[in-house]
């Protein structure tokens, strides 16, 4: 058994030891940063995708795949762009034994891959709304400490860019690329805020940025992903220009839409507990897994029911897992558990001869039911496992944010704060030095309970204009 650290007073500590005992991921590859994909933590990665892909295509984005490296060239044409990521960025100078004539950049995103291209898919007003996803990886030479799916160097990234014919269409791209996220984390059971970053932290080349951010405890709070309006600062250096109705020329405005790997790290730092991973079935390796267990008589019975339940569950489309190795039943519900699996099956002689298996649920739930109505009664228990486990996250999520009237209540603040901020950039800084970490932004789609406008801003103590921001420390 692995004793993990508590999540509540150490939680780095028992972040990497679940990610590690639930076998997500291998960090001893030679590159730091750059971490194994285990095959448990490749088939949760490959339905976190497959959700994405389904919410994607619904908006209306189409896929398409381009190469990971960038020329100097058309890495260089938006300034602001360049100096957000020249920090960051890995650089292939050499082909063999040659000197490139042009330096190459390993993309950190795509922006600059895609927009050349784009000037050439893009000529009249016909060619709009143009709308594409990628999933690839990206690579940013982080210098911080790294962690599995939540800081990394090689990141496994969606990334959606669309072009619209002008500011307001570009603008509904961006509530279009919110709602479909809104689907995502329902079936993540991830509740978030989206939270309008402040100017000085929006992306570079942004007109603003909108991030997606969710609390993980003790006022840390882990940013999901971010959806960007460019307006035209990438279409006018790119020239990605169109022709309208009436035969002018005009840049196209622009719109992104980043998901990483780091939805994995929230999934395991939301949903995980003292007995490790918890997995929502949607996004959950196996859904359901089977333990026959051992009988001095009849164990031919227990096997073939248990065979029988497996081939059922998978011709109904479920991802169910057979454990019928050598160790004792009680390492393999500890293991299970560990590995966050929503619905445990356990089938022994009494259950075989009744027709019957115990099912348990990853909360704790423990029930009986009947073959002969099997694939109807996984369907439910697993539905209600959901909800369950969404219901939790919510009471926990909106535990975690309290009100914060003024400097001196954030320091040391073990919550995510709401803060009355009047929008100067001075005051902004003065909220992140008292709580030692970062004025998130204005929240986008409401706050997380009821509360009344503020009355002052908490650095300065105006009183017109002021709104509600999110102060935290970002993991």
């Amino acid at each position: 058994m692995v004793d993990l650290p508590s999540k509540e007073t150490a939680f780095i500590d028992w972040y990497l030891a679940v990610v590690e005992a639930a076998d997500l991921s291998d960090k001893r590859y030679p590159v730091k940063g750059m971490n194994v994909w285990t095959p448990y933590g490749f088939l949760a990665r490959r339905n976190l995708d497959r959700v994405m892909v389904r919410e994607a295509e619904a908006s209306g984005a189409d896929p398409v795949e381009f190469p990971a490296l960038i020329p100097a060239t058309e890495f260089a044409k938006e300034k602001e762009h360049i100096q957000g990521f020249d920090a960051q960025v890995y650089w292939v100078t050499k082909g063999g034994l040659s000197e490139l004539d042009v330096p190459l950049v390993l993309r950190p995103t795509s922006e600059t891959a895609m927009y050349p291209i784009f000037a050439l898919w893009v000529r009249s007003h016909r060619d709009l709304p143009l709308a594409v996803y990628q999933i690839v990886n990206t690579f940013r030479y982080e210098t911080k400490t790294t962690r599995p799916f939540v800081r990394v160097r090689e990141i496994h990234f969606f990334e959606e860019h669309s072009c619209q014919v002008d500011e307001e269409r570009a603008t509904e791209r961006v509530r279009a690329n919110l709602a479909a996220f809104r689907r995502m984390a329902t079936a993540f059971a991830l509740p978030y805020l989206a939270i309008r970053r402040p100017e000085w932290d929006k992306f570079a080349g942004a007109h603003y940025s909108v991030a997606l951010d969710a609390p993980v405890g003790e006022a840390r709070t882990l940013q999901l992903g971010s959806v960007h309006h460019y307006r035209e600062n990438f279409s006018i250096p790119y020239g990605i220009r169109y022709e309208a109705a009436d035969g002018s020329q005009r840049p196209v405005h622009q719109t992104t839409f980043g998901l990483s790997e780091r939805l994995l790290g929230a999934i395991v730092a939301v949903h995980g507990d003292a007995r490790g991973a918890v997995f929502p079935s949607e996004i959950a390796p196996y859904e359901v897994v089977v333990v026959p267990i051992p009988a001095a008589e009849g164990g031919e019975a227990v096997d073939r029911t248990a065979t029988e339940i497996v081939e059922r569950l998978r011709r109904a489309g479920r991802r169910v897992h057979l454990d019928d190795g050598e160790e004792r039943p009680g390492a393999k519900y500890y293991r299970w558990e560990l590995k966050g699996v929503p619905l445990r099956l356990e089938v022994g002689r009494r259950e075989a001869d009744g027709r019957r298996a115990t099912a348990v649920d990853r909360l704790g739930t423990k029930g009986t039911l009947s073959l002969e109505t099997l694939e109807a009664e996984v369907a439910d228990r697993l539905a209600k496992f959901d909800t369950a486990l969404r219901e939790a996250a919510d009471r926990r999520f909106r535990a975690a944010f309290e009100v914060a009237a003024n400097l001196d209540e954030l320091r040391g603040s073990k919550s995510v704060r709401l803060v009355g901020w009047c929008g100067r950039e001075e005051c902004g800084h003065a909220v992140e030095q008292a709580i030692d970490g970062a004025l998130l932004g204005t929240p986008e789609e409401g706050l997380p309970f009821p509360l009344d406008p503020p009355t002052r801003c908490v650095a300065c103590g105006a009183t017109d204009p002021v709104r509600w921001a999110v102060a935290g420390q970002p993991l």
